[in-house]
């Protein structure tokens, strides 16, 4: 085994390491969250999301956090919207025949309210996708990165992209939040990011082919094309959810009851 191949899996070791403390985070959440106060405890916690100016201008957010500019000629992800979609750079999810309820959920990797509808309710999202109940279409931004000075989230949703193309859509997205670092606006470093694609159950092969597509840089561009789609659209902060366009509140998309019966009546 190569010096560098060895460097990545004892990364990969420490970033387990880091999920498993992470995970009992997660699962405080969710036991505060259970039972009759759902909707009191995650008004307190998503309800806590990292507000946009809606009136920002995306490239000069995208030129403070020293990313690239947006360019919708860029390539995307393997099954990526493109920019002519009604749904420009979202990233679908699930098997939903193309007359059902379409779901957009927009989040920033760096965003603890996100985290925390991820450790509440990210499995069943996921799931009523899965099931065929709802088009679920993620909308990744990274807004944070120009409020918190670092470049953190873009590379998260490129390296996401990269793990689209790999085949773990689900499981990179989850490792991100799974490991979020307790202090916000920390980050991850591309040796991070390598080593989630790893615990997501990459093989060898497919880890040295995600390795160089993290280290190029190849969806930067991508995160950024999504990033001003954020602001074009005027979302006023993440997490944020739409269900057919409507506003879904973050109560009810921590809440698996109330947004089964929401994404049933439409």
């Amino acid at each position: 085994m190569s010096q560098n191949a060895k460097s990545r899996r004892e990364r990969a070791a420490e970033v387990r390491g880091a999920a498993q403390s992470a995970e009992k985070r997660r699962e405080r959440i969710v036991r505060i969250v259970g039972g009759a106060t759902v909707v009191v405890a995650m008004v307190a916690i998503v309800g806590i999301a990292v507000y946009a100016s809606s009136n920002s201008d995306s490239t000069s957010a995208n030129s403070l956090a020293g990313i690239v500019d947006p360019d919708p000629s860029a390539p995307v992800p393997a099954n990526v919207f493109g920019a002519e979609s009604e749904i420009p750079f979202g990233v679908p999810y699930g098997t939903a025949a193309a007359d059902a309820p379409v779901l957009e959920l927009w989040e920033d990797f760096q965003c603890p309210a996100c985290g925390a509808l991820e450790a509440a309710n990210g499995t069943g999202i996921a799931q009523l996708a899965e099931e065929g109940k709802v088009q679920l279409v993620y909308r990744p931004t990274a807004f944070l990165d120009a409020n918190l000075g670092n470049d953190s989230s873009h590379r998260a949703i490129a390296a996401w992209g990269c793990a689209i193309d790999e085949g773990i859509l689900k499981e990179f997205h989850g490792q991100v939040f799974a490991n979020q670092p307790t202090e916000e606006g920390t980050g991850w470093s591309d040796d991070d990011l390598i080593a989630f694609g790893a615990n997501a159950g990459l093989s060898e092969t497919a880890l040295v082919s995600f390795t160089q597509c993290v280290n190029d840089g190849k969806y930067l561009p991508w995160a950024a094309n999504s990033t001003e789609q954020f602001s074009v659209n005027q979302i006023p902060g993440t997490p944020s959810g739409n269900l057919n366009g409507e506003v879904v509140g973050n109560d009810i998309l921590a809440d698996q009851v109330k947004l089964t019966e929401l994404i049933g009546s439409k």
